[in-house]
């Protein structure tokens, strides 16, 4: 079923972090998500967080963000309970899912409400659907179905990188 006949809402998203696990106490620095419905873009999310502490010099590296980036910008206390109300109602689409859902879990745990949004993960709808590529990283996968359009975009910001997502989402899904 293409997308086009879901009036179904779904939230592309994708997150950057301060490392790679949650449980040992990384967080969320930056959101951004798309509201998708009947493939018109009905909202936008985006911010970067403060979370107090320190992002590491390898963390850096990948997306960019730093430390004085997140200065001033919302806590987790004022971002998490928006993006809640932003995704209600609504399927959750990422790439890669699971990382990012351990993610908003964990956050959403410490703000005291849970996370019951069903998800879809476009790394693994890719993995099906495209078997002979070399890997599924994202910007492996947009290459791909897009060619050279990828290099225009900032990889590893979570907006720029949710949009490569609905990109990705909507053309499988057609």
């Amino acid at each position: 079923m293409g997308i086009a006949l879901t009036k179904q809402k779904h939230v592309i998203f994708d997150v950057e972090t301060t490392g790679l696990s949650a449980l040992r106490g990384d967080r969320i620095i930056e959101i951004g998500a798309l509201a998708v419905e009947n493939e018109d873009i009905i909202g936008e999310f985006h911010t970067l967080i403060d979370v107090g502490m320190q992002i590491p010099c390898a963390v850096r590296r990948i997306h960019g963000i730093t430390n004085d980036m997140l200065t001033g910008k919302p806590s987790p206390e004022e971002v998490f309970p928006q993006f809640r109300n932003f995704i209600k109602n609504s399927i959750l689409v990422a790439h890669n899912a699971q990382f990012d859902m351990r993610f908003l879990r964990y956050e959403f745990a410490r703000q005291g409400f849970g996370l019951g949004n069903k998800y879809l993960c476009t790394l693994e709808m890719c993995r099906k659907r495209f078997p002979q590529l070399p890997d599924y990283k994202l910007e492996t996968v947009c290459r791909h179905l897009f060619g050279r359009q990828v290099e225009e975009v900032q990889m590893h910001r979570a907006l720029e990188d949710a949009r490569m997502v609905a990109r990705v989402w909507m053309k499988i899904m057609k």
